[in-house]
């Protein structure tokens, strides 16, 4: 056995970059096309295919998920290792990491997830995505507590008129909906679309970054996959699936100021008040106000960064 660099007695890397799990007799074998990211706790799995998902516990293989995925990431046929819903197990987690685990993103196909979302939702904020859910499996676990939509449109069971899916289900609800403003995860007119259906105050602005972002062209990791930018487009060496963006959310409330024909006025909310919202912090988040946390960025007239403060106190200055 190679000496193992961050072994964590699941498994760890080698001198070559490559990472060996350690098998054991009360554990399941692990995909062959999965690598795993982990502690004792949490870990990421990132496919051959470049899609990324939690795990928790090295989670045994599960069960297919069936995704309808768009441009963005081809179709798959492998399975997932998903972890089905589990109360008992985040609560485990939340008591022995407290305050830590604020925000998750859960398939509502997964069984007994739906029921777990109702148990959690008041002191978690739950958000559904990465998911090849129907309508009504969206809706109920909307109905049962989820706020937000993960990554709206990409990776995730596309609309259509007979089966509106999870894609339906985030723009009839009232949930608020993530939306990577890059200019290739959507397309501008899907940007629009989204901002009409939803309203300005539902709509979230994230950037999806890996480590490349903000950065020059090159070679970059995501996990353990070789990653390459071109032209500001992170994919994956090994097959060219897109392996998250480069976008920076400066670069996104620019984007978006020029996909609308609207003021930045406008915009800044999908960065500000509206996370907040979401997080349910917007008791000392997301607005400029006498008591609030002084967190600001000031632009220049090109919506450049040329300063942010964090809690009153001088981050950054260009």
């Amino acid at each position: 056995m190679p000496r193992l660099h961050q072994a964590n007695g699941l498994g760890g890397f080698t001198q070559e970059g490559g990472y060996v799990i350690l098998p054991g007799e009360s554990r399941a074998g692990i995909a062959p096309w999965c690598h795993i990211l982990a502690n004792d706790v949490f870990g990421t799995l990132v496919c051959e295919r470049g899609i990324l998902f939690s795990c928790a516990g090295n989670s045994r293989l599960a069960r297919v998920t069936a995704v309808s995925q768009d441009s963005v990431h081809p179709a798959l046929s492998e399975e997932y290792l998903l972890r089905e819903g589990d109360e008992n197990l985040l609560r485990a987690y939340q008591n022995k990491y407290p305050g830590v685990i604020r925000y998750i993103t859960v398939s509502p196909e997964v069984p007994d997830v739906v029921e777990m979302i109702g148990k959690i939702s008041h002191d978690v904020v739950v958000a559904i995505g990465h998911s090849g859910a129907d309508y009504d499996t969206s809706m109920e676990s909307i109905r049962r507590g989820a706020r937000c939509v993960t990554h709206t449109f990409n990776a995730m069971r596309l609309f259509h008129q007979h089966q509106p899916a999870i894609m339906g289900a985030a723009l009839e609800s009232d949930c608020w909906c993530e939306a990577i403003c890059d200019g290739r995860h959507l397309h501008p007119g899907t940007v629009r679309m989204l901002l009409k259906c939803k309203g300005w105050d539902k709509v979230i602005a994230i950037t999806d970054s890996i480590m490349a972002a903000g950065l020059p062209d090159g070679n970059y990791k995501l996990g353990v996959n070789d990653v390459v930018v071109k032209d500001g487009d992170a994919v994956l060496t090994s097959n060219g699936v897109r392996a998250g963006s480069t976008l920076t959310l400066a670069q996104a409330l620019r984007n978006i100021v020029k996909f609308t024909d609207h003021p930045v006025q406008d915009v800044i909310p999908l960065m500000t008040i509206n996370p907040a919202k979401a997080l349910r912090m917007d008791d000392r988040k997301g607005t400029l106000e006498a008591g609030r946390d002084a967190d600001m960025v000031l632009l220049d007239d090109e919506l450049n960064v040329v300063m942010t403060v964090g809690l009153g106190r001088v981050i950054y200055t260009a």
